[in-house]
Formats: structure tokens, C-alpha cells, sequence
């Protein structure tokens, strides 16, 4: 026999092995047992979530010549027939590819003769959401007066797409997405029929990734059996196959994050890319842990809602004690906008440290989750000068021993410079340099959020940045070539541009920032 994928080999036979559902089985069983058949149901829910499995059952359960408490008995000729799929009594249509008016005219000419054998004729329509307008206005006035021996089954992961005047004649149903410990037990169960072992932990693990869609998590099952093949299936060679990474990665990222440790940062997303992992899942996965972290923190009793280990417990109950809330409801703001731009970017990796640049940076923005965050990090400069005081050996806070170099060095001279003496394409670039933003992408724009513009001897536009990865990305030509052509599209004028990384603040704000001069600020430039 030809091999088959799990999740068709182990598709429910009656109502008792389906899983997560048991409002809907509950109700469908009665209506049998009852004789409370309805003439049309609508199934909605996401994908994986049993619609089809359901309708299926259904079928074969009111053409069953002895239903019982289960549903279907599985035995009779009828039952037998429909499994096999060739009874006439089931026709199922793929909505997405029979979406004409003509395809559903089809079905309502068959429809006028009565099966031949069994009680009822089933009509399960899938992804019924993509039948065109004249389809539905054709399929109205079957469903509103039908004959007695006709059902249709309507199925769709998009329900609000379906006209009122369908949804008012059917029965709704609506799929709940099954939780983690539900999938994770039929994943267990299903592997005890086939022989193969697994840990628990990489069964949950598979579970979680279905996202609610059992389907989804026997085919994550199937890909993971099958590259080790006549092995037990651990925790490790999950991760490895689904291109996940270890809890500890983010631990280490969260470490990073908290001490405001750019370059440590940047080294975590290079090993994640070295791995040939996932950035885009490695972000979701990250939100997770954050989500993870807040419970931890806000929860009396957080070992009954997370799922993890009394070891990963433990450690994220340190970094909860390190940091404020407000301060994890920015990062998970920040890395949910990330996810969804990462979706659609072309360089997911520049995306991504500049999101993770900006959570180490708060003064980047003024709403209050960053203002805790920046006074965090004050706090947290005060121990550690505190500390160091205490022990009687006088000592820099982490990150502030170039700060405090700078305040013991006078700031660099200054000299006036009139307005009239920056060039005119210069001046008309940087007045119009929010309309310039506006021409350029989303990369290119976020990278810009901190720059700070001026002139130099020569007549260029500087564009200074106070962290490496910025000023590195716009000192690469084809970076400079998309900002240049942007401008020269707007004003007509074509800038030669001067990329600076200034690494301390005082040296920073030395530098005269040009558009306070298109403000009639007198302004200073470095000689």
C-alpha cells in the first residue's frame, strides 16, 4: 500500500476521535440521536482545525444505517461506501478552483434527483469564501428552499467574506483553535500506534508551532520522524529541523537587551544567522518569550501558565527582578511591528539589529515605556557607581567610562558659520528633508531616525551617527545611491554625501545640525 501522510493515515473515523472540538461534536450528536437534521451548516475557523474532518464524519453519520453515540458505525454498506469515497451521497468542492456561477448552477441541476441509496445527499463546499458574487446570488435560492433529502456543509477560514443572506440560513459552527496540551496528546498517542519515541518536551515543542492547527502539527511530526528515521525524537533534533533555536539564545539576547549592550546584541543575530535559522520565527519565537516573561512577572502562580522547564523557570524569574514591565511592553511592541515588516523586507537581518539597536537605545523615542526604560538604565548606572564607591575603589558604571572621559575633556572650538555659506544644494535638501524620507524604504528610513545632518568644508552633506552599524550601512554605495536619488527626484539637486560615526555625544552635539538653521537658529561647524 502506498505510504501515507499522518495526518490522512489517522483521520477521525467518528466524533470520539476528534480533538478540541467537543461543542460542536456535542451538539451534531444530538441533532442525529434527535433527528433534529438541519439543511445547511456553516463551518468556520482556521486551517488544521478539524472543518472538513468534521463534515465528513457528519456525512457519513446521517446516511449510517445504525448511528450510534460516536456517530458513525463505520461497519455498514453506506458507512463502508463514503470512506471509499464512491457513494454518491458526498460530493465535496474545492471552492478556491469551482468558483463560477456555472460550477454552482452544476451542482443545483444534480441536486433535483434524490439519492439513490441512504437518506441524505451532503454537499460540502471548502473555502466557500472564494465563490464569486453571481455564485452565491445562484446558490441562494437552494439553500433557502431546499429539498428534504439535501444538506450542504460550507466550510471557510474566512467568514466574514460570505454574504448575510448565506450566513442567515445556516447553522454557524465555529472551530476553536486546539491547545498545545490536546495536540501534544495526540502526537504522543498517534507515535505509540507507530512504534517511535519521543520527549515530551519536543512533542510540546511541535505543538506550540502548530499554532492551534492539528493538521499543522502532524505534518511538523511527519518532517521531523522522517530526517531521523528509526531514532527517538528529542527536544535538540527538533529544534534542529524546524530551524529553531535554543531557550538559552534567548536568554543571552535578553541579558544584552537589559545591560544595553549594542555589540552583544549584534553578535547573538550573527550567530542565529550562522546557524542558518529563521529570523523571522526567531522573532516571533523571541515575543513568545517575552510574553513568557511577563506572566512570570505579573502572575502569583506563573508555573501553571507557561510551559517550560523548572530550570528556564527559574532563570526567567531573574531577568522578571532586572526589569520593569512597561519596559517588556515596549519590547514587544517594537519586535510585533519588526515581525510584520520582516514579512514583506528583502533584508531581514539589517531589519532586525536595527529593531534590537532601538530597544538598547530608549532615548530614541519619548512615549513612556521608553522613558522607564531610560531611567532604568540611570538607576541601574547609579548602583553599579554606588557599589564601587562602597568598596572603596572609585570606578566607572558600565558603558559610561567613555561618557565620563568626555565630560573631563573640553568640547571641541567652535566657529560661526553664516547661513548664506552652506551651499544652496544642501540647504534645499535638508528643508525638505521629511518629504525625501517619504521617497525612500522602510530600511533606509528607520536607519535615518537618529541621524544628524551638517555641512562640511567641502560642501557636502554629513549625515553623523552615533552607532557603527548605521553609519556602516550608509557609507556602502548602493545605500547612498537610493538617499541621493530620493533627493535628486525631489528638489533637482544631486548631493555628494559625507558618512561620520561619532562614538561619544559630547563630540555629537558639537556638530551643528542644519535643519535647526532652516528653523533661523544660528548654527557652528567643525573646522
Amino acid at each position: 500500500m502506498a505510504y501515507q501522510a499522518l495526518y490522512r493515515k489517522y483521520r477521525p473515523k467518528d466524533f470520539s476521535d476528534v480533538k478540541g472540538q467537543e461543542h460542536i461534536v456535542k451538539t451534531l450528536t444530538n441533532q442525529i440521536q434527535a433527528d433534529r437534521i438541519g439543511h445547511a451548516y456553516l463551518f468556520c475557523g482556521t486551517r488544521g482545525t478539524g472543518k472538513t474532518t468534521v463534515a465528513k464524519i457528519f456525512a457519513k453519520a446521517v446516511n449510517c444505517e445504525n448511528p450510534g453515540p460516536d456517530g458513525p458505525c463505520g461497519e455498514c454498506a453506506m458507512c463502508r461506501a463514503i470512506e471509499a469515497q464512491s457513494s454518491m451521497n458526498v460530493v465535496e468542492i474545492d471552492a478556491a478552483s469551482n468558483n463560477r456561477v456555472d460550477d454552482i448552477r452544476q451542482v443545483i441541476d444534480e441536486v433535483q434527483y434524490s439519492p439513490a441509496e441512504g437518506r441524505f445527499k451532503v454537499y460540502i463546499i471548502d473555502e466557500v469564501h472564494m465563490l464569486s458574487t453571481s455564485a452565491f446570488n445562484a446558490l441562494l435560492k437552494t439553500l433557502e428552499e431546499p429539498p428534504s433529502y439535501l444538506i450542504f456543509i460550507l466550510a471557510t477560514t474566512e467568514a466574514h467574506k460570505i454574504p448575510l443572506t448565506i450566513l442567515s440560513r445556516c447553522q454557524r459552527y465555529d472551530f476553536k483553535r486546539i491547545r498545545v496540551e490536546e495536540i501534544a496528546g495526540r502526537l504522543r498517542e498517534l507515535l505509540e500506534r507507530e512504534g517511535i519515541g519521543a520527549e515530551d518536551r519536543a512533542l510540546s515543542y511541535i505543538a506550540r508551532q502548530a499554532d492551534g492547527a492539528l493538521r499543522d502539527g502532524l505534518s511538523l511530526l511527519e518532517q521531523c520522524i522522517s530526517f531521523y528515521f528509526g531514532q527517538e525524537l528529542t527536544y535538540e533534533n527538533v529544534l534542529k529541523v524546524l530551524g529553531a533555536v535554543d531557550h538559552g539564545v534567548y536568554h543571552e539576547l535578553m541579558e544584552a537587551l537589559v545591560s544595553n549592550r549594542a555589540e552583544s546584541v549584534i553578535e547573538v543575530v550573527g550567530g542565529v544567522v550562522e546557524q542558518g535559522k529563521d529570523l523571522t520565527q526567531f522573532v516571533n519565537e523571541f515575543v513568545w518569550y517575552l510574553r513568557n516573561l511577563l506572566v512570570v512577572k505579573t502572575a502569583e502562580d506563573a508555573s501553571q501558565l507557561v510551559d517550560m522547564s523548572e530550570e528556564n523557570l527559574r532563570e526567567m524569574e531573574t531577568y522578571a527582578e532586572k526589569i520593569e514591565t512597561p519596559m517588556i511592553f515596549r519590547y514587544i511592541r517594537i519586535l510585533s511591528e519588526l515581525a510584520g515588516e520582516m514579512r514583506y523586507g528583502n533584508n531581514k537581518r539589517v531589519l532586525m539589529e536595527v529593531a534590537l539597536i532601538k530597544l538598547c537605545r530608549p532615548q530614541m523615542e519619548q512615549d513612556y515605556e521608553s522613558l522607564v526604560n531610560r531611567l532604568h538604565n540611570l538607576e541601574q548606572r547609579n548602583e553599579e557607581l554606588q557599589d564601587a564607591l562602597e568598596s572603596g575603589a572609585f570606578a566607572v558604571p558600565s558603558g559610561g567610562g567613555k561618557a565620563a572621559a568626555e565630560s573631563r575633556e573640553p568640547a571641541p572650538p567652535k566657529k560661526e558659520l553664516r547661513p548664506e555659506a552652506v551651499p544652496e544644494d544642501v540647504r534645499e535638501v535638508v528643508a525638505n528633508w521629511k518629504q525625501i524620507l517619504g521617497r525612500v524604504g522602510a530600511v533606509t528610513r528607520r536607519m535615518l531616525e537618529d541621524v544628524r545632518l551638517s555641512v562640511s568644508e567641502d560642501g557636502a552633506l554629513v549625515m553623523a551617527f552615533s552607532q557603527a552599524t548605521t553609519a556602516e550601512y550608509f557609507k556602502r554605495e548602493d545605500n547612498q545611491e537610493e538617499l541621493i536619488r530620493a533627493a535628486e527626484q525631489l528638489t533637482g539637486k544631486v548631493i555628494k554625501l559625507d558618512v561620520r560615526f561619532l562614538e561619544g555625544r559630547r563630540e555629537m552635539n558639537t556638530l551643528p545640525e542644519l535643519r535647526n538653521m532652516i528653523k533661523n537658529v544660528e548654527i557652528e561647524i567643525l573646522e
